[in-house]
């Protein structure tokens, strides 16, 4: 099925034509989108594990272990701070000179900065100079994904069929997923092969290096991605509205006009009512996952002492099981309704956080193996039971995943097609830059002072309740026509 032109709406109402896409145009747009995310969250991941792991030790070394795992944390959210104005940038230009394009600029940034990361020199080579070069790439992560995330959401609801855009839009979120698996079999990989030694030493360069690869197939993919239906025929409405008709051979007055019908979109109403929901949707899910893909690997081998093995392994066996819970948590929304589906998702993630701890603190096994800390060798545990994994997997999965796979079109349908880019990013970001960024750091703190998972689950059920109020609140979007330049409420 070849392009079209797009039509205006029709006189009666009805949704206007969109500009036709090809089945591999869907398919490479959802490959875009899985690449674009997965290298967001590979590079956080690939951080997060590392200031678990290693760079509390070799960024932050010298001093205690409470003041060096801070530390790490500290810089984990600095990335955060870059965030929120990414958005703001790349989602205005988003909205004003498509998503594709904007999309290629964003994945060259984040992928460039978190591939130096792996040429850092370390404490004790250059001393003060190493964690203030990994503040300024972290920077830089976060500036390009700040919008990443937000355009790969928007690029797959513009491009999905109506009545499956929930399934569709979980390859964003199973982006999500196959970073974090990514980075956590990287790690387990290096750490099975080489020892916790040479990781610590040299082998942590590694993955940051390697993610170069992954960068230059997404950009190479983007290169020839076509724009997204809703947002072509947006322009293509707004165009054909000139009293004057548009000479179609002149390539400059095309542009002019494109310009002009861009100028002419901005000028739409937002919505605070549907911009606050969408925030508020959000903190369930940065928020968990803060705790659970970044902090808690931290509480798991720093405090409960767990083997790093065990806790990056942990991280790949729920990740793998995350390639079932998100395109069914994607479908369930396509058959029952996005507003629905959130309210039963928080509510279970609200029964289980506890339950999940439990299972994880009380089945830590009695095998232990000596690793090295900045404290010396200290025995930690290397073979928990069954009952350990399986509360990491659930808790991950349904208070991570299964909201993440909702969250994408949801935001989508809240926001008309004029500013959808911009606020869907802003939205993402501001509660993640509050509660992604630095909940891990407030985190480790309270875990300092009161040396307990009790303060984890009530971080990780404040979140939760905070979205279980958006899902009462908001109304059914599911379906909704993505060509409306208004806000959906």
């Amino acid at each position: 099925m070849a392009d079209s032109t797009a039509v205006a709406p029709q006189a009666n109402g009805a949704e206007p034509t969109l500009a036709q896409r090809t089945t591999a145009d869907l398919i490479k747009a959802a490959v875009s989108g899985w690449l674009g995310t997965a290298l967001e969250f590979m590079d956080f991941q690939l951080y997060s594990l590392a200031a678990a792991l290693v760079f509390k030790d070799i960024f932050f070394g010298h001093g205690s272990q409470a003041i060096a795992i801070m530390s790490a944390m500290a810089v984990y959210g600095v990335g955060y701070v870059a965030r929120p104005i990414g958005a703001w940038y790349f989602g205005r230009l988003g909205d004003r000179i498509g998503r594709t394009k904007v999309l290629f600029i964003t994945i060259a940034i984040m992928g460039c900065a978190t591939t130096l990361i792996g040429a850092l020199p370390t404490y004790d080579q250059v001393g003060l100079l190493a964690p203030a070069l990994l503040v300024l790439l972290r920077l830089a992560q976060g500036f390009g994904a700040g919008a990443e995330i937000a355009g790969s959401s928007v690029l797959l609801a513009e491009y999905a069929p109506k009545k499956h855009r929930g399934i569709v839009s979980a390859f964003t979120a199973l982006g999500t997923n196959s970073g974090t698996l990514f980075a956590g079999l990287i790690w387990a990989i290096l750490l099975g092969w080489l020892g916790n030694d040479a990781v610590v030493n040299w082998g942590w360069r590694i993955p940051f290096l390697g993610s170069v690869i992954v960068m230059g197939v997404a950009v190479f993919i983007r290169i020839h991605l076509k724009e997204t239906p809703v947002y072509e025929t947006s322009v293509e409405e707004t165009i054909a509205g000139y009293d004057k008709p548009l000479d179609k051979d002149s390539e400059k007055a095309r542009k002019e006009a494109e310009k002009k019908a861009a100028a002419e979109i901005a000028k739409t109403p937002r919505s605070l009512k549907a911009f606050i929901i969408a925030c508020v949707l959000r903190f369930g899910q940065c928020g968990n996952s803060g705790m659970v893909q970044t902090y808690l690997i931290t509480f798991l081998t720093a405090n409960l002492l767990v083997s790093k093995s065990v806790a990056s392994n942990v991280v790949v066996y729920s990740s793998l099981v995350g390639f079932l819970t998100v395109p069914f948590i994607g479908w369930c929304g396509d058959r029952i309704g996005r507003e629905r589906m959130y309210k039963i998702v928080t509510i279970v993630g609200l029964i289980i956080i506890v339950p999940c701890f439990l299972l994880m603190v009380n089945n830590l096994g009695t095998d232990t193996t000596l690793e090295q800390t900045a404290n010396g060798m200290i025995p930690h545990f290397s073979n928990p039971t069954l009952l350990f994994f399986i509360g990491y997997i659930v808790m991950h999965n349904i208070t991570v995943l299964s909201f993440f796979s909702l969250e994408n079109i949801t935001m989508a349908e809240c926001f008309g097609s004029a500013h959808r880019y911009e606020q869907l990013a802003l939205a993402k970001e501001i509660p993640n830059l509050i509660t992604g960024g630095f909940g891990p750091l407030i985190a480790a703190a309270l875990v300092t002072v009161f040396n307990s998972w009790i303060a984890l689950a009530v971080l990780m059920a404040f979140y939760t309740v905070c979205t279980l109020i958006a899902a009462i609140i908001m109304p059914e979007v599911t379906g909704r026509d993505l060509t409306a330049r208004e806000d959906a409420m």
